[in-house]
């Protein structure tokens, strides 16, 4: 565990430098994580979305002669194309419950009603006082409150405040996946039955190869989200991260019923869990206002 344990007596360090706009950009509007693989990841990520995007349009839907199916098609594509695309920006471009920097000072630790004597968590790496359940993520370099892990292809630690919006980038994903392998194997279906120069605005050579590539792509990014969705969802309901998983740690905390789990995330049961345009309602008490970003 990247944490030191430390009283009162001993003070803390100072508020270093950066700790108000260290990993964010847009005038310290939005978190941005600084990170070169990452961002790579992330360019990727939407190159492979642009790419399932031209192929299903332009190769698959748009030439059909079955206009019914092909709007019907259309409208469920973009739709989940869309909401994939959101829930992967605000997934990266959400505080994760990042812990202020250097915020381990005597006239905080005093402020958050510690006594004289007693212990605490500080993490060496970033000076904070440690939340129970925080992590410290070097690619970060902050301590995340409920860390689970840190994605490379949201470019972004998966933490308190934006588990819902990765579960939901996972889901879309998925599901976009799944989609794309159902009009694939239509439009294949299609092709063979009639004539391969006639079922393409593109050669036959080529239009194999669009459509195996997509094929590839759809199996590689379908199965992969499951999986993930399905890990995301299992450590929800356990009120477990992935990290706590994997360092097989013991339960320190009072442990949520799996309903308070998903509300703690999600929020109440609406429609709003499958929007990644709304945030679950959350109470934040005095105590832990001091562990929140500033």
């Amino acid at each position: 565990m990247n944490y030191s344990y430390s009283s009162l007596s001993t003070g803390g360090g100072g508020s270093g430098p950066g700790a108000v706009d260290h990993n964010r950009c847009c005038g310290n509007r939005a978190w941005c994580v600084k990170d070169i693989c990452g961002i790579v990841c992330v360019v990727m990520t939407w190159l492979l979305i642009l790419f399932a995007e031209f192929v299903v349009m332009r190769l698959i839907l748009l030439p059909s002669n079955y206009t019914v199916f092909s709007t019907l098609n259309m409208i469920v594509f973009q739709a989940l194309a869309f909401l994939a695309f959101a829930s992967h920006i605000r997934t990266m471009l959400s505080d994760p419950g990042a812990v202020p920097r250097g915020n381990a000072t005597k006239e905080m630790i005093e402020q958050m009603g510690y006594r004289e004597g007693q212990m605490f968590y500080k993490c060496p790496k970033c000076c904070s006082i440690k939340p129970d359940r925080a992590h410290h993520c070097s690619v970060c370099q902050r301590c995340i409150r409920k860390m689970d892990h840190h994605c490379p292809w949201v470019n972004n630690c998966v933490g308190e405040n934006n588990q819902k919006y990765f579960v939901l980038f996972t889901f879309y994903i998925a599901s976009i996946s799944v989609h794309t392998l159902f009009l694939v194997l239509t439009q294949f279906a299609e092709c063979v039955k009639n004539d391969w120069r006639t079922c393409s605005p593109y050669s036959p050579p080529a239009t194999i190869f669009l459509l195996l590539f997509l094929t590839f792509e759809g199996l590689m990014f379908g199965i992969f989200t499951i999986i993930m969705l399905a890990t995301q969802l299992t450590a929800i309901l356990n009120d477990q991260t992935g990290i706590e998983q994997l360092k097989k740690e013991e339960a320190r905390w009072a442990k949520k019923s799996r309903l308070k789990s998903i509300q703690s995330v999600f929020g109440r049961f609406s429609l709003a869990w499958f929007s990644p345009f709304t945030e679950p309602s959350s109470c934040r008490t005095k105590f832990h206002s001091h562990f929140y970003s500033v």
